[in-house]
């Protein structure tokens, strides 16, 4: 049985040969022919005819297109096509660029061409620098991808990357794709399949003109990109001709695609594919091109997802459970790993309607950091799916992307269990045993729950004043945890973490919904001094991290310094608001 590097060999030794040449663009005039080369239909690269309308200089920053007019197979009735991106254009043999750019609603063929020498430019990667890790309180994962101007008639863009979603519910597909677009990405459902792992011994070689497809989700669930290559130099491949996400430096698998047919429609013509066997990965996403490596193989992140339906009085039952494999990038796995969640719960329960789903997860990393523990409930009548999929992303996104090689992602697990109760407690009321104590009392604070059809709970927690209190008012507030948390950790987000081990400890210190958190706290300054809590310091030193440099590099002011802090347990249920009272403390 022939080895795999024998096999990886022979998928790309036949590009091993002399370079074309290249026609530069200053040599570019408007009425030069020439074709280029696509897939239209299967593996086959077929050519089409290209005319040179004219060079829009200055496009971009200098970045220059060039305005074609297509002919030939489909085009005269699909125009320009997503998974057309990277097709390579030649006039008089020599290389002029790839197809990049179309106008939306255009009734003739007319496309945008890169000129090879931008797409050359792309360097190869190079290591990421440290960034601020976006915050655990973020609802939006896709900020800190770079943004695709939305397509307008009249006005020349990006050909549309086609991102096909199989094993996905259309509603996940429907509610994330305002987000795929704005990145430039046209979501559609069961239009491509996932690629297999294992390179085919028969396969021909890739070469330019050839589709493939850049694997994000394979397994029970696959998401792939489709485009086309450019140009191959030894085993480095050029496609696309623009930007996928503007990622930079990235390790996506990506497979041969196979175009079952092309699909003319009156907004934007696509091909429709599978991803056959794989290929390589692409190590570089730029404005101008994405750059790859034949024979590289990208890490992919096992995840396990299971949905556990409940039953009325009983445990919940096992329902279903999806294993897939992701992209290990900062970026996109988290984004990915929230759509592949709520489709799984939307595939399983119920989405409209009294609910309850307690989210159980861990994620392990591959530096030897300490795992990350997801423990919380959610409850509601509407848009659960999402709350549920944010509290498994979220964590996921806050450790990737604070920059330490020791948190890159090594597996996610996931358990969701479900009920069709609605089990939720409201903080009603609260009251102390006496409005005034003296250091050394103790102080019961009694807490009333509203709950569905009128109920109630009623909970106690005593706290012993410190012997030797100063006087004054003491402050008592019972909060539910996303609140305990805003209040605890909202100075140490805004500064950058100082190692994984600190991130770490803050994903796992963050309070979950299922109770009550009695804050107790005095109106005194408090600072956060590089994530690290500093209450009630002496006045010099309050002095000095009020007005140094260093209050503006990470140092933040609290506005009340805490005291103690006491749980209130409420079983199997979530717990929401805020009140707050105060004793007054006299010797």
């Amino acid at each position: 049985m022939p080895s795999l590097s024998w096999i990886v060999g022979f998928l790309w030794i036949g590009v091993l040969v002399a370079q074309p040449l290249i026609l530069p663009l200053r040599e570019v005039r408007a009425g030069m022919r020439g074709v280029g080369k696509t897939v239209f239909s299967g593996t086959r690269v077929e050519e089409f005819q290209v005319e040179v309308l004219g060079v829009l200089e200055n496009s971009g920053p200098k970045q220059s297109v060039i305005l074609a007019r297509l002919s030939g197979g489909p085009l005269a009735s699909a125009g320009v096509m997503q998974g057309m991106s990277g097709s390579p254009v030649y006039i008089g043999g020599k290389l002029v660029g790839a197809v990049a750019f179309a106008f939306q609603f255009a009734k003739e063929p007319i496309a945008g061409v890169r000129p090879i020498e931008e797409m050359l430019r792309v360097s190869p990667p190079v290591a990421r620098g440290r960034r601020a890790a976006l915050s655990p309180f973020d609802r939006d994962l896709t900020r800190p991808l770079a943004q695709a101007a939305p397509a307008s008639e009249g006005r020349i863009v990006d050909i549309a990357t086609p991102v096909s979603f199989g094993g996905f519910t259309r509603a996940a597909i429907e509610t994330f794709a305002p987000q795929l677009r704005e990145l430039g990405l046209d979501p559609r459902a069961g239009t491509g399949g996932g690629a297999s792992q294992r390179p085919a011994v028969a396969a021909e070689p890739l070469q330019p003109g050839s589709m493939i497809s850049v694997q994000l989700v394979s397994g029970d669930m696959n998401v792939s990109a489709d485009g086309t290559v450019t140009m191959i130099d030894g085993k480095r491949i050029y496609a696309f001709g623009h930007r996928f996400l503007s990622i930079g430096p990235a390790e996506l698998p990506f497979a041969r695609a196979e175009v079952l047919t092309v699909l003319p429609t009156l907004s934007s013509s696509f091909k429709i594919s599978t991803a056959r066997e794989w290929l390589g990965s692409i190590t570089m996403d730029a404005s101008t091109a994405v750059m790859g490596e034949l024979g590289r193989r990208a890490p992919l992140v096992p995840v396990t997802i299971a949905v556990n339906r409940g039953r009325d009085g009983a445990d919940p039952e096992p329902f279903e459970r999806y294993q897939i494999r992701i992209v290990n990038d900062p970026l996109l796995a988290p984004l990915l790993l929230q759509i592949a969640a709520f489709s799984a719960i939307d595939a399983t329960e119920r989405t409209v309607g009294a609910s309850t789903f307690a989210i159980h997860g861990r994620i392990e990393f591959q530096g030897g950091a300490a795992p990350v523990r997801i423990e919380n409930m959610y409850s509601g009548d509407a848009n659960m799916p999402m709350q549920v999929s944010l509290a498994a992303a979220v964590p996921v996104a806050y450790a990737m992307q604070s920059g330490f090689t020791s948190l890159k992602l090594k597996s996610v697990d996931l358990t969701i269990d479900s009920s069709a109760a609605k089990r939720q407690w409201q903080i009603d009321q609260i009251w102390t045993s006496r409005p005034r104590v003296r250091p050394g009392d103790t102080v019961d604070l009694y807490v009333l729950l509203a709950g569905e059809d009128g109920a109630e709970l009623k909970r106690k927690v005593s706290y012993q004043v410190p012997p030797g209190a100063p006087n004054g008012p003491l402050y008592f507030t019972v909060a539910d945890g996303l609140v305990t948390n805003m209040t605890e950790f909202g100075g140490t987000l805004t500064a950058v973490p100082r190692s994984a081990a600190q991130v770490v400890t803050l994903l796992n210190s963050l309070r979950a919904n299922t109770g009550a958190y009695v804050r107790v706290w005095r109106a005194e300054p408090a600072f956060q001094v590089q994530g690290e809590d500093l209450p009630d310091p002496p006045p010099s030193v309050a002095m000095i991290l009020t007005r140094s440099a260093a209050a503006a590099q990470g140092a933040g002011v609290a506005r009340n310094s805490k005291v103690a802090e006491l749980q209130i347990g409420v079983e199997n249920a979530v717990v929401s608001g805020y009140k707050t009272l105060q004793v007054e403390v006299k010797e």
